[in-house]
């Protein structure tokens, strides 16, 4: 993320900060300056293709004594600092058939490589959107993709299109170098507006692109049968898309009217946000934290306080897989980890004003890295807001009459990423009551192929004419770094189970019994709805003065369905951290990645969760990472297309025995003045008191755009 200009960083109000503070990502000019280094070292003779450069963050044991300085406000100009390297990943292009991929450390402030490594050939380093787009220039040129789309007959005004997507694992028995891949379409052009649809008219073929050589190396054709052809090829007919039809979603290619009953609702902040800014120090209420940003994982919450309290070391998305259900193939390849294939940082969207969040927002921008090396800035990919999200609590005294409501305001940190056809909304929501709400929204188009005339499929649902939605799953993993009141924390796994009835302890059934077990060596165990299993993430050396428990943050894990492909599968091999809920591991600088740091054209899981659990280590009373799993089990409906209504999952991480009492009993009741009575006719609505009076608070021009949003 950037606040910087040129040299140094700039704050917001303009001062400069000649002293950055350890977690804040790399400026443009360090960037570059990173890149400089790298490039002498090489030597002008050598080629090199840049992937990534980003800031390493510091060792935690060096890291949590600037921060506890910090937040004790002891830091001075004086006060040593952790020392600030810059992580880069790049290609030494050693061949037009081989490139030699690189990870190197360089010192900032010395620029000089303190250490590098070269990765062996097994594993693949993150498609680049450079590579995506080198793969689609290759298709358009190749014969061998030209004679295939030759092979059907496409009506005039047709155009051939293509999603690259990541190769996906490899057979077991296949000894594939670095591919790209595409799914391919028929888009129709002849409306003239280049965001009509094409995800309506899919082809049954795959091009397969040799990355480092450009070439495309072979064609895979897929199957279009139903559920009478079973794993049977070549039954589609040469009109290849004569059975389907447009499915559009812009509003001017729609073939129906917008509705025209929606009366502006506006986010409106008076008095402005309630949050401060400093860099990339966000203080909102009794929170305190740092966002940071990565080309991997999008946003990250830094140094989580509330009230001066430590709660969080560290936040973030760790990886997702969406491993899709059709056995025909090549479809047991159709499975992409967008975090470590591709990057959601990388795929992040640059924002909106008064559409992808609302009210008085604060926008971040990234520092991306071009080809060359170069650094870039990506504007506004992650917004900062508040929103109000209904009541916080309430109680009446019915002997009075009198209610007391406070409303429930939430601080949001949110980015979106696309994903060809996918996207994505991912939010850090923090409450008043010290709560932590981690939200994930699947939207956009779901991935099609195409079947034949009249059939229909039990690997998906026909969502449009010709067009079939192949089921699949969207699996999550968060990476949970706590520190409640300190870094040495034990897991405890607490369960309420029915008791026996007994005349001494239960004599009329109606007690159940809280069993808690503390995690002492490093584990995995999964979510159980019928015992209510909660996650509590406990620091033994502090007790609450009411209930004399220790202080504690905790979560209920949802029992949301688990990785489905057969456990002797590649899917299920390369996505080991996909089949339980929840892990618990010992901290370990820079093990950030639950699907291990390589998975692109991965067989297995390599140094991911799995990896970690089998080192048995000590989590009792120490520095302990959680890792939880969850996800959608996706079997499409028509209402899904053409574009899919967003599909929430929340996972609320709230404090337990942290505090001594309600933490939001102190948040004022507040009427808002905004809030007039509904007409009760439509006469009234058309003209009236009322109609004036909502008029007189609410301004806007649409139900798509917020006239008072604002920087």
């Amino acid at each position: 993320m950037s606040a910087e200009q040129s040299t140094g960083h700039i704050r917001p109000d303009g001062s400069k900060n000649t002293f950055p503070h350890p977690l804040d990502p790399l400026s443009v000019a360090e960037s570059d300056a990173v890149r400089e280094a790298i490039l002498r070292k090489q030597g002008q003779n050598v080629a090199i293709h840049f992937r990534s450069i980003f800031l390493e963050e510091p060792p935690k044991k060096d890291l949590t004594i600037f921060l506890d300085l910090e937040s004790a406000g002891k830091i001075t100009s004086r006060t040593p600092r952790p020392a600030r390297v810059a992580k880069v990943l790049y290609d030494v292009i050693r061949s037009s058939r081989y490139h030699e991929y690189m990870e190197s450390w360089i010192d900032v402030k010395l620029g000089k490589e303190i250490r590098h490594r070269s990765i062996d050939k097994k594993h693949q380093a993150a498609l680049t959107l450079n590579e995506f787009q080198q793969f689609s220039e290759s298709c358009i040129e190749s014969p061998m993709f030209k004679a295939a789309v030759a092979e059907f007959n496409l009506p005039g005004g047709f155009v051939v299109t293509i999603d690259p997507w990541p190769y996906g694992g490899p057979d077991f028995d296949e000894q594939a170098p670095r591919y790209t891949q595409g799914l391919c379409f028929a888009k129709d052009t002849r409306s003239g507006n280049e965001d009509s649809n094409h995800y309506g008219y899919p082809l049954p073929i795959i091009p397969i692109m040799d990355t480092y050589s450009r070439e495309i190396v072979r064609i895979d054709r897929l199957a279009t049968g139903g559920k009478e052809d079973g794993l049977a090829y070549g039954t589609h007919i040469k009109d290849i898309i004569a059975h389907c039809s447009p499915s559009e979603y812009v509003p001017e290619l729609l073939g129906q009217p917008l509705r025209a009953d929606m009366k502006p609702l506006n986010v409106i902040q008076p008095e402005g946000p309630s949050f401060q800014i400093d860099g990339h120090l966000i203080q909102w209420q009794k929170w305190r934290f740092r966002l940071g940003f990565t080309p991997r994982e999008g946003a990250v919450l830094h140094d989580v306080r509330y009230d001066g309290r430590s709660v969080l070391y560290r936040l973030s998305l760790s990886e997702m897989t969406v491993p899709y259900g059709d056995p025909r193939p090549p479809f047991q390849r159709k499975q992409a980890f967008d975090f470590g294939d591709a990057g959601a940082g990388r795929a992040a969207n640059n924002l909106a004003l008064g559409c992808d969040c609302l009210g008085v927002i604060k926008y971040f921008d990234a520092v991306m890295t071009e080809p060359d090396g170069k650094a870039s800035v990506s504007k506004n990919v992650v917004c900062l807001h508040e929103q109000d999200n209904g009541i916080g609590w309430k109680h009446t005294n019915f002997r009075t009459d009198r209610a007391v409501v406070t409303r429930l305001r939430e601080l949001v940190v949110q980015f979106i990423i696309t994903l060809a056809n996918y996207e994505y909304i991912f939010a850090f929501k923090l409450d008043q009551a010290g709560g932590i709400t981690v939200e994930t929204r699947a939207t956009g188009i779901v991935s099609v192929v195409n079947i034949d005339p009249g059939k229909t499929s039990p690997w998906g649902n026909i969502v449009s004419a010709g067009a079939l939605a192949q089921n699949h799953q969207h699996l999550f993993c968060i990476r949970i770094d706590p520190a409640v009141d300190g870094n040495k924390n034990t897991v405890v796994i607490e369960e309420s189970l029915p008791m026996p009835m007994s005349k001494e302890l239960n004599p009329y059934g109606s007690g159940y019994e809280v069993r808690q077990t503390p995690v002492k060596t490093s584990k995995f165990f999964d979510a159980s709805p019928m015992t209510n299993l909660t996650v509590k993430i406990t620091n033994p050396q502090k007790l609450n003065p009411v209930s004399g428990k220790p202080v504690a943050y905790k979560f209920i894990p949802t029992a949301s369905q688990l990785l489905l492909a057969h456990p002797d599968s590649i899917m299920a091999k390369r996505a080991q951290f996909a089949q339980h809920h929840v892990w618990v591991t010992k901290y370990k600088d820079a093990e950030f990645w639950a699907g291990g740091e390589f998975t692109n054209q991965s067989q297995k899981e390599v140094d991911g969760v799995a990896d970690a659990v089998a080192r048995h280590e000590n989590v009792e009373n120490d520095d302990v990472v959680l890792w939880n799993t969850f996800g959608l089990t996706h079997n499409p409906r028509v209402e899904d297309w053409p574009v899919m209504p967003v599909e929430i999952h929340q996972i609320h991480i709230k404090p337990s025995d942290f505090f001594s009492a309600n933490p939001a009993i102190d948040v004022p009741g507040s009427k808002n003045t905004a809030s007039v009575l509904a007409p009760e006719s439509q006469s009234c609505c058309e003209s009236g008191d009322v109609q004036k009076a909502a008029a007189s608070h609410l301004q806007g021009s649409g139900p798509d755009l917020d006239p008072k949003s604002k920087l």
